[in-house]
This record gives C-alpha cells, sequence and structure tokens, in this order.
C-alpha cells in the first residue's frame, strides 16, 4: 500500500519537534481523519539576501501518510528560498515519497496547507 520511502519517512521521521524561537508557525487540521500538524519556520537569508528557510520541524499527530508526508515536506524545502517554497504542491510531496493511495493525498495537502499557512504568518508580522 504504501513506497518504501513513506514507510522509511514514518519509521525514521526528520525534522520532529518544534523551533522555540520561530519566526513562523502553520496549524492545521483535517476533521474528518483527525490528523494535526505544526510546522514551524525559521527564515534566514543567504548571500545574494534572498530570504530562505533555514529551519523547519513539524509536529504531527496523524497517521502513517500524515508523518511521512509532513516529514518528507521538510526534506524538500529546508535551505530553500522562500519565494520557490511557496510555489511546492501536494504532487511534488506525493511525487517525492513515491506516489501515495488516492484515499490519503490528503495528508500531501496538510502538510503543504501548514507550510503555506507558516509563510504566511511569517509574511504578516514581516509586515508589522
Amino acid at each position: 500500500m504504501y513506497s518504501e520511502k513513506v514507510m522509511d519517512l514514518f519509521r525514521h521521521p526528520k525534522n520532529i519537534g518544534e523551533i522555540k524561537d520561530a519566526d513562523a508557525v502553520g496549524k492545521v487540521g483535517n476533521p474528518t481523519c483527525g490528523d494535526l500538524m505544526w510546522v514551524y519556520l525559521k527564515v534566514g537569508k543567504n548571500k545574494t539576501g534572498e530570504e530562505v528557510i533555514d529551519d523547519i520541524k513539524v509536529k504531527t499527530f496523524g497517521c502513517v501518510a500524515a508523518i511521512a508526508t509532513s516529514s518528507a515536506l521538510t526534506e524538500i524545502v529546508k535551505g530553500m528560498k522562500l519565494a520557490e517554497a511557496e510555489k511546492i504542491t501536494r504532487e511534488n510531496v506525493a511525487d517525492y515519497v513515491g506516489g501515495l493511495p488516492p484515499a490519503k493525498l490528503h495528508c500531501s495537502v496538510l502538510a503543504v496547507d501548514g507550510l503555506q499557512k507558516a509563510i504566511e504568518e511569517y509574511k504578516k508580522k514581516k509586515k508589522k
């Protein structure tokens, strides 16, 4: 049912936890299945002054696919320019893990939604 990559990320998730002094936190949930996810971001600048995701951590309460896709998301975007991270799609996450069963595609949506909420929060704080 799940790819080897999904099972590996479920058994050995990456970037799990909180960032105490996070620049932003995106909290999302799926009331249908009960999955909850928090995405913590620390944003910095690269040598050319562009904003990059210096650190990202997730706390995920959910099924195998939710844990695997949130972990995958952190691997995909860590070190990425913020402008590029905004363009990440659920398809990118699902492809990264080798695909998901149709009934579990919503888990990759949750991971991307959490990232988008965190980026939105970061931008709102920055404007103040």
